[in-house]
C-alpha cells in the first residue's frame, strides 16, 4: 500500500526542490548550518520535535534532526506520533510505503515484530494524520538510506502505553522519534502576547521536566494535573517507556513557541530534545 501525503502543499512545501530549500533555511534558521551526515548507529535512542507547519516550528526541529545527523544516521526509525481524530489504540503500519514531494520511504518489515498485543495493524488510523508524516521529509533531506515504523496513538490506556512500551522495549536497532507539540493556548485569555508566552513556557517546562527525567509516566500524570495542552504525550510517554532502564539522560537542545515567529489566534509550544 503507498500511503499519500496529507499536508503536503500546507505544512510543508508540495514540490520537491522548494521543500528541500525549505528544509535547508529550517537548518539555517535554527542550528545556523546544513549538518553532515554522519552514517550508522550513533548514542542517541530517541528525539522529541514538534509537528506543526515547517513555516512555525520547521527551525526548532531542526535541531534534534542535527543531533541525529552527527550522532549517527541510523538505517531505521520508529515514529510515534498522536492521531488528532483520536482513531484507533495504538496503531501500527506493518508494510507499504510513504509518499512524500523527496520521495517513497519504505516501512520496516521489521514492523510486524511489534504488532502483537495492545499494538494492532491498522493502516486506516495513518491515512489523514500528519504527525509522522511531517517528520519524513527531515529525515530524507538528510539521507535517503533509512526505512521506518509508523505507529500513532488515539486513546490508548495507561495499561496499553505501558504494554505498548514494553513491547517497543525490544527494539536495539532503531532510533525512535516521538512528534509533539507542546501547549495550545487561545491567544484571546491573555491580555498581552508576553503573558501568553509566559504562560505557555512555564506549562511546558513542567512536562520538558519529566522528559528529561526520562519518566513516561510522570509525564502523564503532571499533564493531567496541570492541565497541559500537549497533544502527544501519550506518544511521548510511550517512548520513554521504551527507553526506560536504556537511556541514561535526556537534553533539551531548543524551546520556542509560534509567537516566537508570528502572533496568531492560537500559540503552541515546540521543543526538541534528544535522550540518550
Amino acid at each position: 500500500m503507498l500511503r499519500k501525503p496529507v499536508v503536503a502543499g500546507t505544512f510543508y512545501e508540495r514540490d520537491r526542490e522548494l521543500l528541500a530549500e525549505e528544509i535547508k533555511q529550517c537548518f539555517l534558521k535554527g542550528v545556523g548550518k546544513i549538518p553532515e551526515v554522519k552514517k550508522g548507529r550513533g548514542k542517541i535512542k530517541g528525539v522529541v520535535v514538534p509537528h506543526a507547519g515547517y513555516y512555525y516550528s520547521g527551525y526548532v526541529a531542526s535541531y534534534a534532526y542535527n543531533e541525529i545527523a552527527k550522532d549517527g544516521f541510523p538505517d531505521k526509525f520508529i515514529i510515534i506520533g498522536p492521531n488528532h481524530a483520536g482513531y484507533g489504540g495504538v496503531s501500527i503500519m506493518i508494510d507499504g510505503e510513504w509518499e512524500t514531494p523527496l520521495g517513497n520511504v519504505t516501512i520496516s518489515e521489521d514492523a510486524k515484530k511489534y504488532c502483537r498485543g495492545v499494538i494492532k495493524d491498522n493502516k486506516y488510523a495513518h491515512q489523514i494524520e500528519h504527525s509522522i508524516e511531517v517528520q519524513l521529509p527531515f529525515l530524507q533531506f538528510l539521507s535517503n538510506d533509512f526505512k521506518f515504523i509508523p505507529i500513532c496513538l488515539g486513546y490508548p490506556t495507561l495499561d496499553d502505553i505501558k504494554e505498548a512500551g514494553k513491547i517497543l522495549s525490544e527494539v536495539e536497532d532503531a532510533v525512535f522519534i516521538a512528534s509533539t507539540d507542546f501547549s495550545h493556548l487561545d491567544a484571546f485569555a491573555f491580555s498581552t502576547p508576553e503573558e501568553i508566552k509566559k504562560y505557555a513556557e512555564e506549562k511546558d517546562m513542567m512536562a520538558i521536566k519529566e522528559i528529561l527525567k526520562i519518566d513516561g509516566i510522570g509525564l502523564l500524570k503532571k499533564v493531567m494535573e496541570h492541565n497541559i495542552t500537549m497533544c502527544g504525550h501519550m506518544a511521548v510517554a510511550t517512548m520513554l517507556e521504551a527507553l526506560k532502564g536504556k537511556a541514561s539522560k535526556a537534553r533539551l537542545l531548543k524551546y520556542a513557541t509560534s509567537y516566537d515567529v508570528e502572533p496568531g489566534i492560537k500559540c503552541v509550544g515546540y521543543a526538541s530534545i534528544v535522550i540518550e
